[in-house]
């Protein structure tokens, strides 16, 4: 195998493909990239916080450069898992020339963003001096490695990478992912179940806005994909966040419905795990973990969005349970689900988090003729461009009773933080939703790309097709590493909010660029129903929603590095 991107091949006009020397550049980087990260990160403290502590309002008023830090944090902890990608797969002698090329490019891009223009999304391009840097914080890019390193994003090496990607056509992830052996078996499997059982089907149900046939869900249960992280002491399979955002991105490159489905279950898992009495974990997480209750998370209302803190639905207290009335939105699967992880707010004299708590609210499943039986609560469906499989809904509770028993932990008052202890896992598993919807727009682009003739050849013998198809492999390899360190993070008992919410962030940014990329590859075609892009594009867009839209997340991540 060839090692640190020396002696690698050269293309026909005889220039060096490869930056000789590779991962010693990448490794000398990563010091003046984290200086320029503390650079930016002081700048703006010493605006936002002028006495110690960051002030709202300033933080409100500098959001521009605020944001800007988080996506500056983002790139340079890609970078870095990057580099400790490809060195791992060095030391197993497994850093081929796939791997050699994405890290190349990869570096090389993602440095002249940040030196240049930085795409928070497609026109919010962000400028060092947004940050309040200067030139001559900048000086380490125009110097040794990252001088040389900046020069990889060259035609040859992409087209190079495009050619190993044609000869590799029939693998779902291009270059070695860096996986242990497990992980690839499960990956392996849960691949062939995506390839055999959902992607031939996906579009059609999607057209038809159909719920994912019971029978995938079945089969999925018969998997463990509902109970993977559930400790095997309540029926779980007590695997690792790794395994599941492996499960979820091979889930979601056949389907990104079918790739969320173990997401209700995961949130709800978790808020039991980490919130809920002996007696609350005995009975719902063996059943959650077998697929006999299936769940859906009832948080979001018409008026609040992403600030759950204000919500209004409230729960009064009737004897021993409790009685709840208002309204919620954005529910997804919520119809034939047996049990809702229901927020609501407990104390009436509060108008802020601290009066919420969370329900296991039970409900009766419904059918097509009454989607909604359980008394004291009705709903309407949500008509959506993407994302159908499960559906969305409305909902409407009026005096709908919630047994006592069923106060997640028995204290009131608890919701926001037993809600806030999820979504980091919450947060992975989507940034797993976006590689495997980034996968599959890269396959299916590429498909077209080598079947589509026009003018005498195949469409990726054009450069700027291949370019696209080069970039889109490159930024999925990238977001798939932020994926993984994220859960390595989170399975090793670490504080993980910050890397989960950067590889959300970039995650859903990769998935639509990719998605986007794919359509244009395919022309008019692409703007076709009957050509599965079409749904790959409505199905990546939700991704930079949901879980915290990028503006919050980004806000989020900003809050944590100015402390």
């Amino acid at each position: 195998m060839p090692h640190d991107g020396q002696d690698m091949p050269q293309n026909s006009g005889g220039a060096a493909l490869l930056i000789e020397g590779l991962t010693a550049r990448t490794e000398a980087a990563l010091g003046p990239l984290s200086a320029l990260l503390t650079a930016a990160t002081e700048r703006l403290r010493a605006r936002v916080a002028p006495t110690g502590k960051v002030q709202a309002a300033l933080l409100d008023q500098e959001q521009r450069a605020a944001h800007g830090l988080a996506w500056l944090a983002t790139y340079v902890e890609s970078l870095r898992q990057m580099h400790e990608w490809a060195t791992r797969l060095d030391s197993e002698s497994r850093f081929g020339e796939i791997e050699a090329l994405i890290l190349q490019i990869g570096f090389a891009e993602y440095l002249a963003q940040i030196a240049g223009g930085l795409p928070m999304t497609q026109n919010e391009i962000l400028r060092p001096a947004d940050m309040g840097l200067s030139r001559d914080d900048l000086a380490a890019f125009d110097a040794e490695p990252l001088a040389t390193l900046m020069t990889g994003n060259s035609p040859a090496a992409r087209a190079r990478l495009v050619a190993l990607m044609r000869d590799n056509a029939g693998r779902a992830t291009f270059g070695a992912t860096g996986l242990d052996e497990e992980l690839e078996m499960i990956r392996d499997q849960f691949r062939r179940f995506a390839d055999e059982k959902v992607a031939p089907f996906a579009h059609e149900w999607h057209l038809k806005d159909e719920l994912i046939p019971m029978e995938i869900i079945e089969q999925l249960a018969e998997m463990g994909v509902f109970g993977l992280t559930i400790p095997e002491e309540f029926g779980g399979l007590g695997l690792s966040k790794a395994s599941m955002v492996v499960v979820s991105e091979e889930l979601s490159r056949g389907y990104i419905g079918v790739g969320s489905l173990g997401t209700r279950s995961e949130i709800a898992a978790e808020l039991i795990l980490c919130g809920g009495t002996d007696a609350q974990k005995e009975k719902w997480l063996p059943a959650l973990a077998s697929a006999e209750i299936l769940p859906t998370a009832v948080f979001t209302e018409p008026n609040t969005g992403s600030d759950l803190g204000s919500l209004r639905t409230r729960a009064v207290q009737d004897g021993d349970d409790w009685l709840v009335t208002g309204n919620k939105t954005w529910i997804t699967h919520a119809a034939r689900t047996h049990v809702m992880t229901l927020l609501a707010r407990t104390d009436p004299e509060t108008t802020d988090y601290r009066g919420l708590s969370m329900f296991l609210a039970e409900k009766t499943p419904g059918t097509d003729a009454e989607p909604f039986p359980t008394p004291g609560m009705t709903g309407g469906e949500i008509e959506v461009l993407g994302y159908r499989g499960m559906k969305e809904y409305e909902l409407g509770f009026d005096g709908f009773r919630v047994a006592g028993e069923n106060l997640l932990g028995g204290v009131t008052g608890q919701g926001f933080k037993q809600l806030m202890q999820t979504f980091e896992s919450a947060r992975i598993q989507t940034a797993a939703r976006a590689v495997g919807v980034a996968q599959n727009a890269l396959e299916v682009g590429m498909q077209y790309a080598e079947d589509r003739k026009q003018f005498g050849r195949a469409l990726i013998e054009f450069p700027r097709v291949a370019d696209k198809l080069a970039m889109m492999a490159v930024e999925i390899m990238v977001a798939r590493q932020l994926t993984y360190f994220s859960a390595w993070q989170k399975d090793n008992d670490k504080r993980c909010d910050l890397e989960a919410g950067m590889a959300k962030l970039l995650g859903a940014r990769v998935a639509w660029a990719a998605a986007d990329n794919a359509l244009q590859i395919h022309g008019g075609n692409g703007f076709a129903l009957e050509y599965q892009i079409s749904r790959i594009l409505c199905d990546a867009r939700i991704l930079n929603i949901f879980e915290g839209a990028g503006e919050i997340q980004a806000q989020v991540i900003a809050r944590r590095l100015l402390g």
